[in-house]
């Protein structure tokens, strides 16, 4: 008996942290190619985003470009920041495994690029 109960409060135990899980948010400062406008950026980008959608753990990505409007310089040309976000952990574990071997990964370089980024978890309030 102590094995069942044992057994069922483990199971609601991680039942619990899957609910209460946030969800990954990548952030990557990043710089524009010399030759690159904004508006080529999107279009690279959106690409770029149809790529990674074929990636194992890409088809629920979500990605935004946010250009600054008022800011100080970080002391690193920042020109934007690059979003990715997934809805849990277990999808973003999948799409970093097989990303290097990707399309969208041999795509990099083609915009702009990225001197630093930041995973940070997504605890939205409902």
């Amino acid at each position: 008996m102590k094995k069942i109960i044992t057994a069922t409060v483990a199971a609601f135990s991680l039942t619990a942290l899957q609910a209460f899980a946030g969800s990954p948010v990548q952030v990557w400062k990043c710089q524009i190619n010399d030759d690159m406008g904004e508006e080529e950026l999107i279009e690279f980008s959106g690409e770029w985003a149809k790529a990674a959608a074929k990636v194992d753990g890409g088809k629920n990505m979500s990605n935004q470009v946010y250009f600054p409007v008022a800011v100080g310089a970080d002391g690193n040309g920042t020109d934007l920041l690059f979003i990715s976000s997934w809805p849990n952990f277990e999808e973003y574990g999948k799409f970093w495994d097989a990303y290097p071997d990707s399309d969208a990964a041999a795509m990099e370089g083609g915009a702009m690029s990225c001197h630093g980024s930041q995973l940070w978890e997504d605890m939205s309030i409902k």
